[in-house]
């Protein structure tokens, strides 16, 4: 079965939570900055976006973005480990590119621990750049975050990126 992807809603927070907890123990995100997130979308000046993926009625992923004076931000991006190699986070991704260019972001960018490889690759097959680090962004662990930039999201040929 193929996940659905869907615009995330406050009801998705508690499946969300269970995900981002087991995904990311360490720095999981809390209740509260997903409640955050989800106060500036569906109104007409939104500046963020997010979308689950849902398989047979349980959230598998999710992602996230922010969008403020021409330039995106990937808030956030997760895959159950189940649908890793699934093309699923290449869909996320896409599907954020997409809505980056329709809030007229000029660069997207980005921020994913320096031990994360798996992340890495996804985000330069879509053609973001390394473009520095945030030393000890990730708490309470310390680890680095690798910034990455992607310019023009709307020259990315996103039929060519996404399968599955």
């Amino acid at each position: 079965m193929t996940a659905a992807l869907r615009e995330m809603r406050w009801w998705d927070i508690d499946p969300v939570m269970a995900l981002e907890e087991a995904l990311f123990p360490e720095d999981a995100w809390s209740r509260g900055m997903f409640w955050s997130e989800l106060a500036g979308v569906r109104h007409r000046e939104a500046t963020r976006y997010y979308v689950v993926a849902e398989d047979g009625g349980r959230i598998v992923g999710y992602a996230g973005l922010a969008a403020v004076a021409g330039t995106g931000d990937v808030q956030t991006i997760a895959v159950a480990t189940d649908h890793w190699g699934s093309g699923l986070g290449a869909r996320l991704l896409g599907d954020l590119l997409r809505r980056a260019t329709a809030m007229e972001c000029r660069e997207v960018l980005l921020e994913v621990r320096v031990d994360n490889a798996r992340a890495q690759r996804l985000y330069e097959r879509f053609g973001f750049e390394p473009i520095g680090f945030r030393r000890g962004y990730y708490q309470p662990g310390n680890v680095d975050a690798l910034v990455m930039r992607l310019t023009d999201p709307s020259s990315v040929p996103l039929q060519g990126l996404i399968h599955g």
